[in-house]
């Protein structure tokens, strides 16, 4: 019998996700298919979830949290960062939520970076955020959340001045602006303090080099984007599917 994994996401006809484990599995000879499931809101998981021949999930964009009420349990990584991006099936037909992308974006930060810096911005609040900033805390890098709709102890947008932009040489981009197909758009920063002590750390991989990475790379600062963390996290998804 085929086994059937997928991506469980909104708009995400972009994601590299169906082609790079189908590629996989026809490589490896490895009977089972991968697909994009693209639903606009979260209560069609439900139905999707009757087909017996699901094996394992990717979540991405806007559900990694919203997913949690079709859950039976929790890894302890997702009670520590409060996301999900994969969902083992279990062999007791039970659901159990895990998180690879702490996996990836710390061992995509570590492969890149000798010296890594002492503080850290993290735009975006949402599901990614929550294992970046897991990861950057067990590096020992302080960071801030920078969002549209801060909370307490929050940068907004608007308060990142030349100060905060020289005392923290990691920024990271968890939010998806700058995604394709609106690759003109990058986060509101003040891009003009950027210097070559500056890491610009961007999760999006298509298009390969962000508007945010290059104006980075244009004060010369040193610019990673997220296709590593996928691959990693990826390969830390299968893993776990069949642990």
């Amino acid at each position: 019998m085929k086994k059937e994994y997928g991506l469980l996401g909104r708009n995400i006809s972009y994601s590299f996700s169906e082609k790079y484990f189908n590629d996989r599995f026809e490589k490896e000879i490895i009977n089972a298919q991968y697909y994009t499931f693209d639903l606009q809101e979260i209560s069609e998981l439900k139905a999707l979830l009757k087909d017996k021949e699901l094996s394992g999930l990717n979540v991405t964009i806007p559900y990694k949290q919203d997913v949690f009420p079709f859950l039976d349990g929790l890894s302890e990584e997702v009670k520590a960062i409060g996301a999900v991006n994969v969902i083992k099936f279990e062999k007791d037909g039970s659901l159990t939520g895990h998180n690879s992308d702490y996996y990836g974006f710390k061992n995509s930060l570590l492969e890149s970076v000798e010296d890594l810096p002492k503080k850290a911005l993290v735009l975006g609040t949402g599901g990614a955020s929550k294992a970046v900033v897991k990861a950057l805390e067990d590096l020992n890098i302080e960071w801030k959340y920078v969002s549209r709709s801060p909370k307490k102890g929050q940068f907004t947008y608007d308060e990142i001045d030349e100060a905060i932009i020289n005392a923290h040489h990691l920024i990271v981009n968890c939010t998806p602006v700058g995604t394709f197909p609106k690759v003109d758009q990058s986060p509101n920063l003040p891009y003009q303090f950027i210097t070559n002590q500056h890491i610009m750390f961007d999760l999006i991989y298509n298009p390969e080099v962000t508007t945010f990475m290059q104006k980075g790379i244009d004060k010369g600062a040193k610019a990673i984007n997220g296709y590593r963390m996928l691959i990693l996290q990826a390969e830390k998804a299968w893993e776990i599917w069949n642990s």
